[in-house]
């Protein structure tokens, strides 16, 4: 039992040489097709804001869907899919026309933090419209009284929405959990 004690022989960290050397350890991630200010981003930002506006046309076009707490839900839903989605389009396509990177920390976890919520929004809208939906079409058998069709449409198109809203919000997930 010959072991060296910390306080008989202290150890010390290296001294570190350079903050320069030491920065030029760290690698950047390379902008991969979907992320903010690229033109896959544009892409998918273009296809949400399409999505969810057919969405809101289409059950917003219905003079009924006021009647039911879960149609409502998801024309608000859809509603701020539309604002979000545009705002974020203008903003890849700003970055792509000044040849800007959106990499900045803080704006990722915006970026993040906004596809989250709005995401999360529009599929539980989309969800909860689908179940009234099918209640109104195969339990209550009432489509001849109702508006069918566009009911089931409008929610197709939310869930298509969610479905280009979802690639954006985990590629911005994944930019901010690999810093």
């Amino acid at each position: 039992m010959y072991v060296s004690r910390p306080l008989v022989h202290p150890v010390e960290a290296p001294p570190t040489t350079d903050v320069a050397a030491q920065n030029a350890l760290r690698v950047r991630m390379k902008d991969v097709q979907g992320m903010p200010g690229t033109p896959g981003g544009l892409a998918l930002r273009l296809c949400q804001l399409c999505f969810s506006a057919i969405s809101l046309s289409v059950m917003a076009s219905t003079s009924d869907f006021p009647t039911v707490t879960a149609f409502c839900y998801l024309v608000a839903a859809v509603s701020l899919q539309c604002v979000w989605s545009l705002s974020m389009a203008i903003v890849d396509l700003y970055a792509l026309l000044v040849g800007r990177s959106l990499r900045n920390c803080k704006a990722v976890c915006f970026f993040t933090i906004g596809d989250g919520i709005t995401s999360t929004l529009t599929f539980a809208a989309a969800c909860a419209s689908a179940g009234i939906t099918v209640l109104i079409a195969n339990d209550l058998n009432k489509c001849g009284f109702n508006h069918c069709k566009r009911f089931e449409t409008a929610t197709a198109m939310a869930f298509i929405s969610w479905f280009a809203v979802s690639p954006t919000f985990l590629l911005n997930f994944w930019s901010l959990a690999s810093r």
